[in-house]
């Protein structure tokens, strides 16, 4: 009876989906256990052997904590709305519905077939209206909120009218704009676009304008990413900035809380870094200063966090996009800064914060150091956005590394505040060291001016304290059709929500993908969609963009614990009893945004009511990636026709080419296979071998379709087993390093299982196990591996518990050992690396149930202990022998025992002992 794995595993397969076997309740005596995948993408290309990494780890760890016991969520669905679908659509002329689903069910399909224990029942897919209607529902709970600094939490839109009504904004300042100052009678006296103005400036989610990457030639708005050095990544067309009406999520006023969330939950010290550093708090002071030659009160605002370095400000440098370039530019210089301006259009913010060519252009303006009046030209960078600060900065270049290239590049001459501490060959960013030429600064350190600074200048009104953001307001709308659409209708300016009671608001059906007039999306090109509520909203139009992918991805674990429900995102009760998701996986790709936007959804939630906890993920385990494994052939330049082999290439000039790995074993072409690969290409070439073969070259590259370096998981799985394919993934390193994929080593993994088989059935023999009573080796053998296996299962090891389950067959079968009081002890521990080999021997051995309501079995030390020990004996400090001596042994009689050893006698050559020392369990050491 041989191991038919293909056989097993689509017999279990069934009968766990006929039986329901991974269906969980939302109600149980066990403790709860949430492990949750990062919500993926279905693409039509499928899965490649690089994607499963991740949906192995989380169940090998969602079956452990069942078979511990725990009532497991385990939850699957798709984050099906979203560019690369409409562009899929574009290209081939099917309409995203169709394809997301076609590719969905190619996505279930292989995933089916590696055997993953998710509950079904519970998918949810974001471009379902069940499913988006909670999404725009959770959209209008962010529109009617702002964020109350005083309690420092969301609260509802109206709580701020009433207080509006009572006392003006003295007690909520407005976050979009902290110089608008308003008493009660002037908020009651305004009209009603200038009230929904002024609440639209403390929405959560709110309507501005901001900048885009526009493409005319495409006619759409693209992502930074799409461009690249001023033109679209797609087609090479031209890319401007245009300012389009766009939707923003506050985010900035959760930047706090976003920081000190990251004190509760498990994140890695290098994702809580990146998140830290992407919300960018920084302590400072806002400077105005004085632009000379013009009208009193005429002013350039800074945000710095070095105001002790007031005097050593040699330049201004202000973002393009600043509001005062038009009036402050002078004649002379109006055509070169045009000029520039119209060349950081072309540039993403991507690109202009990594540009290390140093660029700008002189406004011929210039401010005023407010406590000498010293005059400070203005200059334009393309390094200084428009969006961090004020978009101004003081440049310091003695002080600044990039203040000091642009100082030294355009010849501004430099302003030593620090002495022999500036040599003046590179900046230098100390704050330890006394101030120079700096007036009434000059001896004190600059970490102890920097208070000194602030208060002259909240004394002369022309500064105050502040606290600043690196992380900007979260553009939330898209100028596509496949998203969500906005439940928000427009009418002479005014942002109506939609009545809770009409949603969901659905896709209309199109022909086209076209974008609207003026950047709009391709709602816009529908009016009969535009105004189908013109009976609630006379002569109002609904909103024509769309949301972002990001936005069915912020909740979707909340809608996982309640997926059917249709009161309701998520039951109250259900959310308190699954609460955090205990165990998150994933990418490092999603680091900042996705965990971001999450977390801050969460917590307006949680602010609101609606759930009970805010913090969406206790812990968060990142994959590494699974990287391709290329090969190639080498083309003869002089002959195209003829290829050599890698060995030989030194005597050739030659020309490297990609080959599909499929074809390749280990290094070896399959010369057959290439000659009919890509129709026939190659039909003719002729081969020039080494030793009778013809052996490709490598290298380690992202795996990628375009590099033909995939590896497609079903094959492998039907040629070696989904078992096989499961352990051998978790075999190639820890989860959380990337490592290249190489198929040459599933043949060891497969071997091991086969191994396995035979010590319960011989291929000759028919049945070998037994119902014998185990002996003390082969219980050591077992308890070894359950303490193994349940540490590195626990912390994520899973390579080293697949080398553990090796280890523990090939001492098994040392001991001749085919007990079944040991083996299905064993098959316990191996059911969630590998569920249908262990669940098939389960039931071969005469278990009733599925080994997947086992227990894990309890460790016992006693079976491990040893009862002697190994010592190293040392002669004057070097080891000359080891001597086996009981473990309780003590000093007295281990000396005795060891002095009458024939070896050590030997090494003492009768000279007398000066010192014996026993270091119990440890070592041995004779003084002679």
């Amino acid at each position: 009876m041989d191991y038919q794995f293909r056989a097993i595993e689509q017999k279990w397969q069934e009968s766990w989906k006929e039986s329901g076997a991974y269906t969980v309740p939302n109600k149980s005596d066990k403790p709860k256990y949430y492990v949750l995948d990062m919500f993926p993408y279905p693409s039509g290309a499928g899965l490649h052997v690089g994607h499963p990494l991740g949906y192995i780890a989380s169940d090998i760890f969602s079956r452990y904590k069942r078979l511990k016991g725990f009532n497991v969520l385990h939850p699957m669905g798709y984050d099906a709305f979203g560019l690369p679908a409409e562009q899929y659509a574009i290209e081939h002329g099917v309409h995203p519905a169709v394809s997301t689903v076609q590719n969905i069910n190619n996505f279930r399909k292989q995933l089916d077939n590696i055997g993953f224990s998710y509950d079904w029942s519970r998918e949810v897919r974001t471009c379902e209206p069940d499913y988006h209607k909670w999404t725009q529902w959770i959209f209008l709970q962010l529109f009617n909120s702002f964020f109350n600094r005083q309690l420092q939490k969301a609260t509802p839109i109206n709580e701020l009218i009433a207080s509006f009504e009572k006392e003006g904004n003295s007690v909520h300042p407005c976050p979009a704009n902290d110089q608008l100052a308003f008493t009660a009678a002037e908020w009651k006296a305004f009209s009603e676009k200038e009230q929904q103005d002024i609440l639209m400036q403390y929405r959560l989610a709110f309507c501005g304008y901001g900048e885009v990457n526009w493409c005319e030639a495409l006619g759409t708005v693209l992502a930074n990413d799409e461009v690249v050095n001023g033109l679209s990544e797609r087609g090479g067309h031209p890319v401007v900035k245009k300012k389009l009406r766009q939707w923003y999520l506050r985010i900035t006023e959760y930047a706090d809380r976003l920081i000190e969330g990251l004190d509760q939950i498990e994140f890695s010290e290098a994702m809580r870094e990146m998140q830290t550093n992407w919300i960018g708090k920084s302590y400072g002071a806002e400077i105005d200063f004085a632009i000379a030659d013009y009208e009193a009160g005429s002013k350039l605002r800074v945000y710095t966090t070095r105001p002790d370095t007031i005097f050593g400000v040699d330049f201004m440098v202000v973002a393009p996009e600043h509001e005062l370039i038009d009036q402050i530019t002078t004649p002379e210089q109006k055509e070169a800064v045009e000029a520039y301006i119209a060349y950081v259009k072309s540039r993403s913010d991507r690109e202009r914060q990594a540009e290390k060519k140093i660029t700008g252009c002189f406004t011929g303006a210039y401010a005023l150091n407010p406590f000498n009046q010293r005059r400070i030209p203005i200059w334009i960078s393309e390094y200084v956005l428009a969006g961090y600060g004020t978009g101004a900065i003081m440049a310091v270049p003695c002080g600044d590394d990039r203040d000091f290239k642009f100082a030294k590049h355009f010849n501004i001459p430099i302003t030593n505040i620090i002495g022999e501490h500036f040599n003046g060959e590179e900046a230098n960013s100390t704050k330890e060291v006394a101030l120079s030429n700096s007036e009434f600064l000059n001896g004190i350190l600059l970490k102890d001016a920097i208070a000194i600074v602030i208060e002259k200048l909240v004394e002369m009104g022309i500064g105050k304290r502040k606290v600043n953001y690196k992380m900007r307001d979260a553009a939330f709308s898209r100028q596509r059709y496949w998203g969500e659409p906005f439940p928000i209708i427009w009418k002479d300016g005014i942002a109506y929500p939609l009545d809770e009671a009409k949603l969901p608001l659905t896709l209309p059906q199109v022909d086209s993908y076209a974008p609207g007039p003026e950047g709009e999306g391709p709602l816009a090109n529908i009016p009969e969609w535009i105004h189908q509520f013109d009976a609630v909203v006379p002569g109002g139009a609904l909103e024509t963009n769309t949301m972002p992918g990001y936005a069915g991805s912020s909740w979707y674990f909340l809608r996982y614990m309640d997926p059917h429900n249709k009161d309701s995102f998520c039951d109250r009760k259900v959310s308190d009893y699954w609460n955090q998701v205990d165990l998150y996986i994933g990418g490092t790709e999603h680091a900042v945004g996705h965990l971001l936007y999450s977390r801050m959804w969460t917590k307006v939630l949680f602010d609101l009511g609606h759930i009970g906890f805010d913090e969406p993920f206790r812990k968060l385990l990142n994959q590494g990636m699974i990287q391709g494994s290329s090969r190639f052939v080498y083309r003869n330049k002089q002959n195209p026709n003829e290829f050599i082999s890698a060995g030989l290439i030194d005597q050739y000039e030659t020309i490297p080419l990609h080959v599909d790995v499929n074809f390749v074993d280990g290094f070896e072409l399959d010369i057959a296979s290439f000659k009919s690969w890509r129709n026939g290409e190659y039909a003719n070439a002729t081969f020039v071998l080494e030793n009778g073969k013809y052996l490709c070259g490598a290298e380690v590259e992202k795996m990628s379709k375009s590099k033909f370096n995939t590896v497609n998981p079903d094959v492998l799985v039907e040629k070696y087993g989904a078992d096989t394919f499961r352990m051998y993934e978790m075999f190639l390193g820890p989860v959380d390093q990337s490592k290249p994929w190489d198929t040459k080593g599933i043949e060891g993994v497969h071997r091991f299982l086969k191994k396995l088989w035979r010590l319960f059935y011989d291929e000759l023999k028919g049945k070998v196990w037994n119902e014998d009573s185990p002996n003390p080796a082969e219980l050591k053998v077992l308890h070894k591996t359950i303490i193994k296996i349940q540490e590195d299962t626990e912390r994520f090891s899973f390579n080293t518990a697949v080398s553990t389950f090796m280890i523990c067959v090939n001492e098994l079968a040392d001991l001749k050992c085919n007990k079944k009081a040991i083996l299905e002890q064993m098959l316990i521990l191996l059911t969630p690396y590998a569920p249908h080999i262990s669940e098939e021997l389960w039931h071969l051995i005469g278990n009733e149930g599925s080994v997947l309501d086992a227990t894990f079995p309890v460790f016992n030390a006693s079976y491990v202990q040893e009862s002697s020990k190994d010592y190293p004996v040392s002669i004057n400090g070097r080891v000359r022998t080891n001597i086996n001596l009981p473990v309780d042994m003590e000093s007295a009689e281990a000396e005795k025992e060891v002095l009458a050893n024939e070896l050590v006698q030997k090494w003492l050559e009768g000279k007398p002992v000066k010192k014996f020392i026993f270091v119990k369990g440890r070592m041995i050491n004779v003084v002679v």
